[in-house]
């Protein structure tokens, strides 16, 4: 199986310097294993929560804009939440319109959020499926152009550069550990590392995609539910996604929604860091033993996402 040559080291070189002016170039934290609780001398953290709109998705919605098309109608997307967010930012930045379509799961933190950067707010079903069958229907009648939140060259561009980035900043890494969803951060990530590290996707219990994708050689439906459903929970991973996780991601490990809780007060307890549940889902296998380190293993952890108000922080 070859890779798309879209998604090669040198697209995503050109995508990182074409957004390098919209974005952050967000911070790596190096903490002693001790402290955190965890199995290991020490993790590094990649704090990409600090970035534009609060996560990693502002990296593949600059790139979308800023390397297509884009009609007057302006730009349709779907999302559980954070890439809507980045979509409305980064169309506001460059004063492009856009609507966005979220199902009743979105969190309200994330709703208002989209407002305020002034795009147009659909909110159309339960989950993200309901969501995107939206969009479609609108793009189709209005000619606006979509932005897929995770199954589109652009996007895996945009999040390639993330791993661009990280390889810079961390050049001696073994381990990656990085939350799944549809699966763009990851195929964007292993576009980029190719197998230099191995890279090990976290996912909720309650909506295992890509391991169910991955047990059936392919895309298939999956439960998408959990805390982390607004983030992490769509039916299936990308048709685009698959074959590039396939040959470079080493494995999955599944979560329960009780240690997402637990890894969110731990990041809290020892580094005052917040992050919503998808954010935190990467520590929860490292601090819940899902994914034990072996000795002397160089580990790092994606804490990809921010955009919450409703943790409890409580002990």
């Amino acid at each position: 199986m070859t890779m798309s040559p879209e998604v090669s080291r040198t697209a995503i070189t050109e995508a990182s310097r074409r957004i390098a002016p919209y974005i952050r170039r967000t911070p790596v934290l190096d903490v002693a294993g001790k402290d955190l609780g965890v199995a290991a001398e020490s993790v590094v953290f990649k704090l990409e929560f600090m970035q534009q709109a609060g996560s990693f998705k502002a990296r593949g919605a600059f790139t979308n804009l800023l390397t297509r098309r884009v009609p007057a109608t302006g730009v349709a997307a779907a999302s559980g939440g954070n890439h809507g967010a980045a979509v409305a930012y980064a169309a506001k930045q460059l004063g492009i319109p856009a609507t966005i379509f979220v199902p009743t799961v979105a969190s309200p933190s994330k709703i208002e959020q989209i407002r305020s950067y002034g795009a147009e707010l659909v909110i159309q079903g339960e989950r993200y499926a309901d969501a995107l069958e939206a969009s479609l229907a609108w793009v189709a009648k209005s000619g606006a152009m979509t932005i897929h939140a995770f199954d589109q060259v652009e996007t895996l561009l945009g999040q390639g550069t993330l791993g661009m980035e990280l390889a810079q900043q961390l050049p001696g890494l073994d381990t990656l550990l990085v939350a799944v969803g549809g699966g763009g951060l990851i195929a964007g990530l292993a576009s980029w590392y190719r197998g230099d590290v191995k890279l090990i996707g976290v996912e909720p219990r309650a909506a295992p995609t890509l391991t169910r994708a991955l047990e059936n050689g392919g895309p298939v439906d999956a439960p998408a539910g959990g805390i982390a459903a607004d983030s992490l929970a769509p039916r299936r991973v990308g048709e685009l996604v698959y074959p590039i996780v396939e040959r470079f991601v080493a494995r999955t490990v599944l979560v329960d929604d009780d240690a997402i809780v637990q890894a969110q007060q731990q990041l809290w307890r020892a580094l005052r860091v917040v992050t919503e549940p998808g954010g935190a889902a990467a520590f929860a296998a490292l601090l819940g033993k899902a994914y034990v380190p072996e000795h002397g293993e160089r580990i790092g952890v994606l804490l990809c996402g921010a955009n919450t108000t409703a943790v409890s922080f409580a002990g």
